[in-house]
C-alpha cells in the first residue's frame, strides 16, 4: 500500500513538473502566439525547493534553465525513495516470492 501511495505521489509529481516545465518554455519563449513573459518560471520555483535557494553560484544567463532542472532533482530523489522502498533487485523482497525458499 505505501508502495502505491509513493509511486502515485512521484507520478503527480512528474505531472506537475512537466507541466510546469512546459509553461515555462511557452512564457519565456512566447510560444503559440503567447507574450513573453518575465514569470513564467513561476511554478517551477515551488517545485524545486529546496535546492533552487542554493544557486547564487550560477551566472545569470544560467539563472533560469538551473531553476527549471531543480525539480528534476527531486523528482529524482522521490523516484529513488519509492525504487528503495519497493525492494527492488533484493533477494527475498520479490511481490511473488515468500522468502522461505
Amino acid at each position: 500500500m505505501v508502495i502505491k501511495i509513493c509511486r502515485i505521489l512521484t507520478l503527480g509529481f512528474g505531472v506537475a513538473y512537466l507541466l510546469a516545465l512546459g509553461l515555462f518554455l511557452i512564457g519565456n519563449y512566447g510560444l503559440f502566439g503567447q507574450a513573453r513573459d518575465p514569470l513564467a518560471g513561476l511554478f517551477l520555483m515551488p517545485l524545486g525547493l529546496p535546492w533552487n535557494r542554493f544557486i547564487d553560484w550560477v551566472p545569470e544567463g544560467l539563472l533560469p534553465w538551473v531553476a527549471a532542472a531543480m525539480p528534476g532533482l527531486n523528482l529524482a530523489i522521490l523516484a529513488l525513495i519509492c525504487w528503495r522502498r519497493g525492494g527492488a533487485g533484493r533477494p527475498g523482497r520479490d511481490r511473488g516470492s515468500s522468502g522461505n525458499a
